[in-house]
């Protein structure tokens, strides 16, 4: 592993800080929105952009990527993700800022592509699970850092915009210092939605869902915080739970997913998500109205954050946990094309979990955070039941549970110790445009 990352020292610390200011970024936003009185709708609008933003990238970016080269691309979108987050703090306006995360989100997928071609590039079969394993380490730490950066000033002021705005400039210094040529494109073979569905119901069905949770429940948990009157502390605590949570749950929800029938797992595991997310409403001084306001750390509020660090473990697998459910009815040579396919409808999804969820918190107050996250898993965890009593179990010795993040694109689930080794050079569609 150290091997690994010292021989791609400049793009794993470029990308770490490009991370790190992601993370710091899409929290703040969330805070100031309430600091700036912006309403519900108004505020999960903004966090829709974002993905709206990620998605319209990664149907464009690869072609751009294929003619301009890695290096510019890479310069570009990380300059202009640094001047969106400047945007937001001279023009506070809801609109304004709507059209700031949709360039952040068209940035991001941007970097995502480029990073992870990169590493594809340097993999081998002997060290392709070790560059996956380097490359996930260095999102969740990246956001992990990301929401204790929340500390360093108080978020109505300009300065942390400006933090951002360096970090995403100075993450710049070492990518465009390394003399490592850039890699080649590849091209990957699609699956279309249709075919994904028929191929696995409950895999496409929970992966759209899962994108609607993601977006919903780390876009708008800082808004609910701060209504709730947690300080900027606990609320970047809590965010830190969230994250390393979600990353200790890959292990033990991916041996049982290896383990039973990867269906079993992912109704448990999403019956259990919205049990906890019941919980966390529960320890709201009123289940329905927004008076969640405790100015010390009670012991109602260190259970919250208990329910919130168990959630996180059990929701943030659920994205590998749908693609190794669908590898199981796919041919080892299909692994990329349908997780490309599951990632595209994950961002759809994505793209309407925070309006969606903003809604519920208009109508309920902000625990409709939680019951928004209720409904959705249980309906992927009766759909799961449904699936159950009319197709048997299937054993693929060629899939197993893998953890990756839902961002990931074609290039880095190439990095998958499960995929082919090459493909096939008449592979030419691009995976995003299903």
């Amino acid at each position: 592993m150290y091997k690994i990352i010292k021989n791609s020292w400049a793009l794993f610390t470029g990308f770490t800080i490009i991370i790190i200011s992601h993370g710091f970024q899409g929290n703040l936003l969330g805070i100031r929105s309430v600091i700036e009185n912006f309403n519900f709708i108004a505020t999960g609008t903004m966090m829709s952009g974002y993905f709206v933003g990620f998605f319209v990238g990664a149907n464009v970016i690869p072609n751009l990527v294929s003619k301009v080269g890695h290096v510019r691309v890479f310069a570009a979108f990380a300059s202009m993700a640094s001047l969106s987050s400047l945007v937001h703090v001279v023009f506070v306006d809801p609109i304004v800022w709507v059209i700031a995360r949709f360039l952040t989100g068209f940035s991001m997928i941007g970097i995502f592509v480029i990073v992870e071609s990169w590493l594809n590039d340097r993999a081998t079969n002997k060290n392709r699970g070790q560059l996956l394993s380097a490359y996930m380490m260095v999102i969740y730490f990246g956001l992990a850092v990301g929401m204790l950066l929340l500390n360093v000033s108080k978020p109505e002021d300009y300065e942390p915009f400006i933090l951002v705005s360096i970090l995403l400039s100075v993450a710049l210094v070492p990518i465009l210092l390394t003399k490592r040529p850039a890699p080649k494109f590849k091209k990957i073979e699609t699956i279309s939605i249709n075919e994904l569905f028929k191929i696995s119901p409950l895999g496409t069905l929970s992966s759209f869902f899962t994108g609607i949770i993601h977006a919903a429940f780390f876009s708008l948990i800082s808004v609910y915080a701060t209504l709730a009157k947690f300080t900027l502390f606990e609320t970047s605590i809590l965010l830190f739970i969230a994250t390393i949570a979600g990353v200790i749950g890959q292990g033990p929800i991916g041996y049982f997913s290896d383990t039973f029938d990867r269906r079993k797992v992912i109704v448990i595991t999403t019956f259990g998500s919205s049990i906890l997310a019941f919980i966390s409403i529960l320890t709201s001084n009123d289940p329905i109205q927004n008076i969640y306001y405790m100015d010390e750390f009670s012991f109602k509020k260190i259970i919250f954050f208990i329910s919130v660090g168990l959630y996180s473990s059990l929701c943030l697998p659920l994205f590998s946990l749908n693609l190794a459910h669908t590898n199981d009815f796919v041919p080892k040579s299909k692994f990329v094309a349908a997780g490309g396919g599951l990632q595209f409808i994950f961002g759809v999804g994505a793209i309407s979990g925070p309006i969606l969820c903003s809604l519920f918190m208009e109508w309920f107050g902000i625990n409709g955070l939680f019951i928004f996250l209720i409904i959705a898993h249980a309906i992927i965890g009766g759909f799961g039941l449904y699936r159950m009593k009319v197709r048997g179990t299937v054993e693929n010795p060629d899939s197993t549970f893998t953890p990756v993040p839902a961002t990931i694109t074609p290039a880095g689930l190439e990095l998958d110790p499960d995929t082919p080794a090459t493909l096939d050079e008449n592979q030419v569609n691009d995976a995003t445009k299903i």
